[in-house]
């Protein structure tokens, strides 16, 4: 904080030459007067050095001898200082220190300061400049805010100030009509213009003239001024062409000079304004009373008004004003006002309707004045009640109801109750629902909701709390409160989803705990308990897998962080020993849920103190942190720790500064106090080490194939590190620099990152190197640079796209050498050297100019080559990269350029290279058909296929390069022979040779690449270009590197591009460098070029208008660029002005998107549907776009119903848009969610035009739906109108308000339920729901009920019915869903319902021929059955009762079920209509078990008719009831077991998986059979079925080898469960089953390869879990030891897979293997969720322990060695096929593991064998044992020193894939051969040999220790690998 206050910037004081010389004959020599401190003072250029003087000045005239007059001396310098305060800017802090101290002149002094001040006051208001202006207000400004010279000078020269203010004002008006279109200057001239209102204003309010009235007469200059002023605030009130502030402010002058001017005052409420009324103490009588109430009735009217935002904040302000005003009456009013402002009042009413319609407003502040006004509302209903109980008031009872009856969706909700429980209390809201804090927490998985619901919960529990402590005697109360508001927080950290618990814990829990810090320890000791009681749990059954959930460990974490954020934890060491332990922390660091692991991270590493140390145990906790949470996925989770590092190293860099300090101190002063300076130093010396060693570990990580996740986090670590531990100046002592670590070795790992392909690791690696630029100076000498520079111009010629990128920050790194000008000796010979003495910026600017000399001639040459042969180009030479490169120096360039005379002409080649190769690309982007051009073969044929191709695009183009077609070949490479067979029937082919002699088939994607990129850099450099080069100010001027010419050329190019470009890719790309161009232009000072924007705006419009078929506008269904052309124009008009283009704009698309007659002239239309899709969509215009959206909306939905399909398809486009636009963006898979969901009332308030348009095109449609005439009419514009309709939802205020009434859309929402379209009868059954009050809906579906025919009726649209029966449904199913129904009334209202539903039941049967209506009934019967199914206490289900169960079986009973008679399998609505019926039947049927007794004998059907139907839906939803059963069943979840019924299955599934084929029911057979305990059903598989158990399980393992994914996933889970039943059964014939044991191993290692997919994994996973104890860990192994080896290989595999979900269930088998009871004991971490990560080396460890326990060393090893070296992988195929690969193919398709880390694995594979063999007494009986090994490591040490040989210099970037494979096969082959040797007890000569603490003491904390076990261990020779690893 030091550092920043020294930058403060202030600029010095100045004064005339006049003054100085004043003050120099006026300075005595001893330089002790007032004369001499100022000239000191003034002669100092630093401002921050000048305040000490100026502070002086009183002290020193205090000190001055005051009798007689004032000094001559002081006279001047009094004056002089009034020339100094008045010169000074506003902003200036001289200004107010000069202004402070003056306030303290001594008062002999004043009358000749303020002679002073007033003298020179009056000749600043005597100037004429007009921009002089804005200085003279800003100091009158100023003078009057505490300033008393200042104050007094004003009030001396009001008559003055006021007549400068008038004459300004009119000046300033005049000069801004003058520069229209200038936005510039006019947004200067509008801002003095409102600061000119403002100190008008500020004036009256302040000079106490004018609480006098002797200025009140015509006669008087101040009243003339006044009125001057008053009739200018007038015209600009009503200036529509100023900006809506100025006009804002100018009516409150208005107001303030009125009522400052008008007399007498009592007369003021004639006027009828709010602001000028005093409301206190009923002083305005009755006339006041009646003003108040007609204010507000024309404050309602204009609500209904007003669209623009601007103006309904105005509204909402002077609303919440009016409120305020309410109250200040009623406090003191007559009867007959409170009857009017009562809570059931009109008023009231409209003002709660106000509320509920802006409570969701999009503007925040607006939202917030709704707020206010409906706290004011409660006080004015409190007001009028006279003393009546305010909790039984009928007012607040039934709007706390109603508001309790809302979702929890709607945010007003929470503002409104939150203000409630201010007025009321809390207790009474909790008397009505105990669960309301449950349910608040639990909408906090909604992050729009998550502040709305926080900040209510912490309204309710400190008004409980204060009101438990006001009512309870004893401390009991804090446990209600904590049972009330704690408990269910900790229940939502434990058990809610990810999202819940993240938001609780930011926003929730600290509020909690910042309030009540005392809970803390209750919560602690709540999850403790818990804790420890399930992991007693885990210990008692150690197979058990835990969940995969957060738990307590993570809600502990989660409240210990908070509350040390916030400073509720004393210290940190009081923490660790009371709150919790070592090991639970470490348990946190490495959980696998992530959140833990950030939490766990954050309780080290924040702390409320910037200088608490960091103690020894926290330093050693992060390092076992950061060793195994490098290598996240989640870009959130990485953020999350690099910025809670970031936190830890400055509280480091804090404390080490005090450490420091106290140690320098205690050196100086107590030099006999050694131990307390010691413990300062070793401090200090830990901090070194502990930062050391993390560097250490993340250089470590940036390993040959580390993962792009590993390599983020650690450079965005280390670059932490370098900005926070960097030597700044004044920092007294810095602890560590990371540039004292960096080697050779580690900077060039660094350059190396430049190779990665995520650009995101470039960016970091150059921050970093360019951070250690002084340190990079000493590891680069001209030779490594020159190699370097010839890497770039090699990888900036690549047809791989990211090569260049890769090429662009090297170039980037290597201006900043001052070795580069000798590398570009070759390219430029002329070049000249720098300097020895040029600055490090002169040196970049040098070297930056050099390069893009250098890279401009090679992109000469090669666009001259591409205009003869643009196919050769693109296979050789793509010229892309040479921009990218030259685009990316620009951007790296200081803006002060020196050498500007040498930029001006490479400036205007690189202009002219860029259109010379837009020119050479443009017409393949600008063809008809682009986006074709991408066929992916390589071979011959592609010749042909990319001649008819260019043929086709022959007409628009007319380049001669595009008349043959060309293979570019190398004889050298392979035999051509059958190649050149075949191409000889193509005249057209030619021979070129490739730029590295390879075959080069040019495909029509790399053309295609090449054109469409180099369209994309052009657009890129033209942007920067005009961005950050400076423009000519005038085109005379000498300044500047861009003419106006220049840039109007480059506004052409972009506008020619975005106008006629086809391919998506070119003009998006073209849109983004148009943007960097029209920002600068409506920035720039040159009115010609400030513009253009707003001309080329007009031209495009009038050529959209005008439909010219010559035109060249790209006519695509989505107008191509023309949109993006038009956005970028608009986008960046100054959003503080007027907006008048966006406006204009928008009224001509409206009017040219809407219907015309003309079909002919659709094109103009077309345009203007998608450019104001495109705008609509456009965040950037904000809310200016609002008052738009219902013109849009109109002409989308008459856009639908045009004939010609392009209207229709960008009427659909705009309509999405719009959708979006009101409702929201979407965050769920639920197209109606219920956050994308507004009020009817809000909807048409914001959208009023809307209400009379909808609700008429809807009447239309309705209308004419089922007309008699003809065929019925499918008007499309239905499904818009009901899109739109189903996201309303009703207001609290429906049913009791009338305006904008959802009511009179109902009928005809119900009449479109008889459209002939299918999807448009379940819209509108949709559309239906929201539009009837809760209340409604009983009395709706008997009406819609009663409207279906009878039986006997004969004439029927089955259509009206459908429509009808599903309007019916869905009204039922949001009755059944509603929570607020009192359970009698509801059973009430739907029993009625039923006997309705009964009297039209022969819908259900077959009287009714239609399928899919019978389907629907059947589905509102079910819905029925399930609502109406319970018994109440006094009474039986009330469908017994009126005899419903009996109708249903008859329907059943007389179905297809039944009787069998199968329907023709085309038939519509036949799945459907099977699916209903087997949903009811099954319900039925469980209604007879749960009765058993009563329906004995009545079943309609069994289980087993509907498993044996031929139709395979009622079988599958059969089976999928059924396994729902025995899934709760097996896993204990259900409520009770299975019912009897179910117990005896076995033998019938058995009998259906036989015969089943279909496939889903298949898949449900094998599931369920899986879940049934085999004991029940495995023996009679040889009765039933005719299989042995043992041909069983083998039946079950060809299922697993060859089906499809899902099915061999669970057929492998049922193979597992049989394979190790029958294995536990057969203890002591397990030989016999050796074969089966076999191939059964061999299918879950098939089972887990990476290509397979993720639900194969997973199932393998599952299946490896399962039988652990029985496989895996076994003290005596069951499977031979290849097999028991392979499935932990398996293991290993899982761990490292790319998805998470199979990770997590690998590592699910880890924690279950390390829980056995012969592993458990190695380890802390049994009975622990651990993350993969380290979940890999856990692995590794149990698995060496197990074979010293099975003592199977000797066989084990050369296994393990073999996986090591990787067996089988021959580095040079692997770099062939690589190359092969990237050949083949312009973007390497294969899949790629972006998680695995082959290095990682080896480095723990290698620890572990190490340790393991040199803990072992085991020595191998032979060396001949290993000697393939030893053989295969040397060959393949051999091979790849020659392959390394084979390749080029700086490989590293040329060649990285093949660099980076043969790097992992080194250090593999390398580690192998360090253990042969460490075997064999020899170290060779290139072998180095082994030790046994060769290894990092990384892991060496994941145990603890565990003395006893180890002593014994040790006694009898074996120690646990795992404690040995990780001890």
């Amino acid at each position: 904080m030091g550092a920043k206050k020294r930058e403060m910037q202030v600029a010095a004081l100045t004064i005339c030459h006049q003054d100085l010389e004043t003050l120099r004959s006026f300075a005595d020599v001893e330089g002790k007067n007032l004369a001499s401190l100022l000239l000191r003072c003034v002669q100092l250029t630093d401002g921050v050095s000048q305040i000490h003087y100026v502070k002086q000045i009183v002290p020193l005239l205090e000190k001055v001898d005051k009798n007689g007059l004032c000094d001559p001396t002081i006279q001047s310098c009094l004056d002089i200082l009034a020339g100094i305060y008045l010169s000074l800017s506003l902003k200036n802090p001289l200004k107010k220190v000069l202004a402070s101290s003056l306030n303290g002149l001594p008062e002999f002094f004043l009358t000749e300061a303020i002679h002073s001040f007033t003298s020179r006051l009056l000749e600043e208001l005597n100037t004429t400049d007009l921009y002089s202006y804005r200085k003279v207000m800003d100091n009158v400004s100023s003078c009057m805010e505490n300033f008393n010279l200042g104050r007094t000078s004003v009030h001396n020269l009001l008559e003055n100030v006021l007549r400068f203010l008038q004459k300004s004002l009119i000046e300033i008006l005049e000069e801004n009509r003058k520069f229209a279109g200038n936005h510039i200057v006019q947004t200067q001239l509008m801002n003095d213009l409102l600061v000119g209102i403002r100190v008008s204003m500020m004036l009256v309010q302040k000079v106490q003239d004018f609480q006098e009235n002797l200025w009140k007469s015509s006669s008087s200059p101040v009243w003339q001024s006044m009125c001057g002023l008053l009739s200018i605030f007038t015209k600009l009130l009503s200036d529509d062409d100023l900006l809506q502030t100025i006009q804002s402010t100018s009516g409150l002058a208005i107001i303030l000079f009125i009522k400052t001017m008008f007399h007498p005052s009592e007369k003021i409420p004639g006027l009828g304004t709010l602001a000028m009324l005093d409301w206190q103490n009923g002083s305005m009588g009755p006339c006041g009373e009646a003003l108040l109430l007609d204010t507000v009735h024309v404050l309602f009217t204009l609500s209904s008004q007003i669209k623009e935002s601007t103006l309904e904040m105005f509204l909402s302000r002077i609303l919440a004003s009016w409120t305020n005003s309410a109250m200040h009456v009623l406090e003191s009013s007559s009867p007959n006002l409170k009857d009017s402002l009562n809570g059931n009042s009109s008023i009231v009413g409209r003002l709660l309707e106000y509320v509920y319609t802006h409570w969701e407003h999009p503007l925040d502040a607006l939202r917030h004045q709704t707020k206010i006004i409906f706290r004011n509302l409660l006080q004015m209903h409190r007001l009028t009640m006279e003393g009546a109980d305010v909790v039984t008031d009928p007012f607040f009872v039934e709007l706390t109801e109603s508001l309790l009856r809302l979702e929890w969706h709607i945010k007003g909700k929470y503002t409104c109750l939150g203000c409630l429980v201010e007025c009321l209390g809390i207790e009474h809201i909790l008397a009505v629902d105990m669960t309301i804090p449950s349910q608040i927490l639990e909408v906090m998985g909604d992050q729009s909701l998550v502040p709305y619901a926080s900040d209510l919960l912490e309204t309710m529990f400190k008004n409980h709390k204060s009101h438990l402590k006001l009512h309870t005697i004893d401390s009991t109360w804090i446990d209600q409160w904590h049972e009330t508001w704690v408990s269910p927080l900790l229940f939502i950290l434990c058990e809610g989803n990810l999202e819940q618990k993240s938001y609780v814990i930011d926003y929730y829990l600290p509020k909690l705990l910042n309030y009540s810090p005392e809970s803390l320890r209750y919560m602690v000791k709540i999850l403790q308990t818990s804790i420890d009681t399930k992991t007693g749990q885990e210990q008692s059954s150690p197979s058990l897998g835990s969940c995969n959930s957060r738990g307590a460990l993570g809600a502990l974490m989660a409240c210990l962080r908070i509350a040390r954020a916030h400073g509720h934890l004393l210290s940190a060491p009081d923490t660790w020993e009371n709150l919790v332990s070592s090991t639970r922390i470490k348990q946190g660091l490495v959980h696998q849920h992530c959140q833990v692991r950030i939490d766990t991270l954050g309780l080290l590493c924040e702390s409320n103190r910037s200088t608490e140390i960091v103690s020894t145990e926290e330093m050693q906790w992060i390092q076992f942190f950061i060793t195994y949470n490098l290598n996240s996925q989640s870009p959130g989770v990485r953020q999350q720790i690099c910025s809670l590092l970031r936190k830890l190293f400055c509280r480091i860099q804090e404390s080490s500064q005090v450490l420091y300090k106290l140690e320098q101190s205690r050196a100086k002063h107590e030099p006999e106090n050694k131990l307390s300076k010691q413990h300062s130093s070793v401090s200090l010396q830990q901090y070194k080490n502990f930062l050391s060693s993390i560097c250490n570990s993340l250089f470590e990580a940036l390993f040959p194939g580390s993962s792009y996740s590993t390599r983020f986090s650690a450079l965005t670590i280390l670059v932490s590190i370098a900005e926070v531990f960097q030597p700044l100046e004044g920092r007294v002592y810095t602890v560590y620099q990371l540039s004292d670590d960096i080697d050779v070795g580690r900077f060039q790992t660094l350059m190396e990152c430049f190779t990665s392909t995520f650009e995101e690791v470039k960016i970091l690696a150059f921050d970093l190197l360019m951070k250690l630029s002084k340190t990079a100076i000493r590891f680069q000498d001209s030779g490594k640079v020159q190699a370097l520079f010839q890497a770039v111009l090699e990888l900036s010629t690549s047809t791989k796209p990211y090569d260049c990128v890769t090429a662009s920050y090297l170039l980037n790194f290597l201006v900043w050498q001052d070795a580069l000008p000798l590398s570009l000796a070759a390219c430029l010979p002329q070049q000249v050297a720098c300097g020895d003495g040029d600055k490090p910026a002169a040196v970049v600017e040098r070297n930056t100019l050099m390069v893009i000399k250098c890279l401009m001639e090679n992109l000469g040459e090669e666009i001259s080559q591409a205009e003869h042969s643009l196919l050769q180009a693109a296979a050789s030479f793509p010229m892309y990269g040479r921009v990218h490169c030259i685009t990316g120096v620009l951007q790296k360039l200081p803006l002060n350029l020196k050498l500007v005379g040498e930029w001006k002409p490479v400036v205007d080649k690189l202009l002219s290279l860029s259109y010379r190769l837009s020119a050479v690309v443009s017409p393949v982007i600008q063809s008809s058909s682009p986006e074709g051009l991408i066929p992916m073969d390589t071979d011959s044929e592609s010749a042909n296929r990319l001649q008819v191709i260019l043929n086709e695009i022959q007409p628009r183009d007319t380049n001669d390069y595009f008349n043959q077609a060309k293979i570019l070949e190398d004889c050298d490479s392979f035999d051509l022979e059958d190649l050149n067979a075949s191409v000889t029937n193509i005249d057209t082919s030619a021979e070129i040779k490739g730029n590295e002699g390879k075959t080069c088939d040019v495909t029509a994607q790399m053309v295609l690449v090449c054109c469409w990129r180099s369209m994309k850099e052009v657009a890129l450099l033209l942007g920067t270009l005009c961005q950050l080069l400076p423009m000519q100010p005038m085109p005379e001027s000498s300044d500047g590197l861009l003419t106006v010419e220049q840039v109007k050329e480059i506004g052409n190019y972009f506008k020619q591009h975005l106008l006629q470009s086809r391919h998506r890719g070119a003009f998006e790309l073209a849109y983004t460098g148009f943007v960097k161009l029209t920002e600068i232009l409506n920035r720039c000072p040159n009115v010609d070029l400030q513009k253009l924007p707003e001309q080329w705006l007009w031209s495009v419009l009038e050529e959209i208008k005008s439909s010219d078929p010559s035109s060249k506008l790209c006519a695509t269904r989505r107008s191509a660029g023309i949109p993006f052309y038009i956005q970028a124009l608009l986008a960046s008009e100054p959003k503080k002005g007027r907006m008048d283009l966006l406006k204009i704009t928008m009224k001509e698309l409206i009017t040219l998107a809407g219907p015309t007659d003309d079909s002919q002239s659709t094109v103009p239309q077309v345009h203007a549907l998608n450019i104001l899709r495109a705008l609509f969509r456009d965040t950037r215009l904000g809310e200016n776009i609002i008052p738009y959206v219902a013109d849009g909306a109109k002409a989308a939905i008459l856009g639908f119903t045009s004939p010609v399909w392009a209207v229709r398809n960008s009427s659909t486009l705009l309509f999405s848009t719009l959708i979006t636009r009101i409702f929201g963006v979407k965050r769920g898979k639920d197209d109606l969610s219920k956050t994308n969901r507004m009020t009817g009332r809000e909807f048409f308030s914001r959208f009023p035009e809307l209400y009379p348009f909808l609700l008429k095109q809807l009447e239309t449609v309705a209308n004419t739906v089922d007309s008699d005439v003809g065929e019925p009419s499918r008007h499309p514009s239905m499904f818009l109108l009901l899109f739109v309709l189903e996201r309303l939802y009703p207001s609290p205020l429906d049913g009791t308000s009338s305006a904008l009434s959802m009511a009179p859309f109902v009928p005809f929402i119900m009449r479109c339920g008889h459209s002939p379209v299918y999807r448009s009868r379940e819209m509108a059954a949709r559309a239906l729901v929201p539009f009837v009050m809760v209340d409604h809906i009983p009395n709706t579906i008997r009406a819609l009920l009663a409207t279906l025919p009878n039986r006997t009726g004969q004439c029927f649209r089955q259509n009206h019915i459908h429509g009808t029966l599903l309007q019916v449904y869905r009204l039922l199913q949001a009755y059944s869903d509603s929570k607020h129904r009192t359970n009698s009334d509801f059973q009430h209202e739907l029993t009625d319902i039923t006997v309705c539903t009964k009297a039209k039941l022969w819908l259900a049967k077959r009287q009714n021929p239609c399928l899919v209506t019978r389907a629907v009934y059947i589905d509102i019967v079910f819905l029925l059955t399930r609502c109406l199914n319970r018994p109440t206490k006094d009474s039986p289900p009330v469908l017994e009762s009126v005899g419903f169960w009996e109708e249903v079986r008859e329907i059943i009973s007389g179905s297809e079920l039944i009787t069998g008679r199968p329907c023709p399998s085309k038939v519509p609505g036949l799945p459907q209509y099977l699916q209903s019926l087997t949903r009811l039947a099954i319900t039925a049927v469980w209604a007879a078990e749960a009765n058993s007794e009563e329906q004995k004998g009545g079943d309609p059907i069994s289980l087993s008719q509907l498993l044996e139907s031929a139709f395979p839906e009622v079988r599958e939803l059969t089976l999928e009831a059924l396994l729902e059963r025995f899934s709760a069943a097996a896993s204990g979840s259900g409520e009770k077991g299975l019912p009897p019924s179910l117990c005896n299955m076995g033998e019938m599934f058995l009998l259906l998986a036989m015969k089943e084929t279909h496939p889903e029911c298949f898949c449900k057979i094998l599931k369920i059979l899986h879940c049934m305990d085999p004991r029940e059903w495995l023996p009679w598989t040889e009765h039933c079925v005719h299989l042995t158990p043992k041909e069983f399980s083998g039946w079950t393992m060809d299922i697993a080898s060859s089906e499809r994914s899902e099915i061999q996933s669970v057929a492998l889970r049922l193979a597992s469960r049989v394979i190790a039943h029958q294995t536990r059964a057969c203890t002591e014939s397990r030989d016999s089953m050796a074969p089966e044991l076999k191939r059964w191993a061999q299918l879950v290692v098939l089972s887990c390869g990476d290509r397979l997919p993720t639900e194969s994994r997973l199932a393998a996973a599952d299946v490896l879990t399962s039988t652990v104890p029985l496989f895996l860990t076994n003290p005596h192994p069951v499977l031979e030891l290849q097999d028991t080896l392979a499935l932990w290989k398996c293991v290993l595999t899982l761990l490292q897979s790319e998805e998470q979900a199979v990770r997590d269930a690998a590592t699910e088998t880890v924690t279950t293997a390390m829980s056995q009871e012969n592993t458990c004991q190695s380890t802390e971490f049994a009975f622990c969720q651990v993350d993969a990560s380290v979940a890999l080396p856990l692995a590794l460890a149990i698995l060496c322990d197990l074979l010293q326990q099975w003592d199977q060393l000797a066989p084990g090893l050369p296994v393990l060695l073999g996986w090591l070296l990787e067996e089988g992988a021959d580095p040079a195929v692997c770099v062939e096929s690589t190359q092969q690969v990237e050949d083949d193919y312009l973007f390497e398709k294969s899949e790629v593991n972006f998680w695995a880390e082959t290095l990682i694995f080896v480095k723990y594979l290698r620890q572990h064998l190490l340790r393991l063999l040199s803990r072992s007494a085991w020595r191998p009986p032979s060396p001949d044992t290993l000697c393939h090994l030893q053989r295969t490591a040397s060959e393949h040490r051999l091979l790849l020193s020659q392959l390394f040989r084979e390749l080029p210099p700086a490989a590293e970037f040329l060649k990285t894939v093949e660099f980076t494979r043969l790097r992992i096969h080194e250090e593999r082959t390398s580690a192998c051969l360090k253990l042969l040797a460490f075997l064999e007890g020899k170290e060779g000569e290139d072998t180095p040999a082994l030790s046994a603490w060769d290894i990092p003491a990384e892991a060496r904390q994941l145990t603890l220790p565990r003395e006893k076990q180890h002593a014994e261990e040790r006694k009898s020779g074996r120690v646990g690998a795992c404690e040995f690893f990780l001890h």
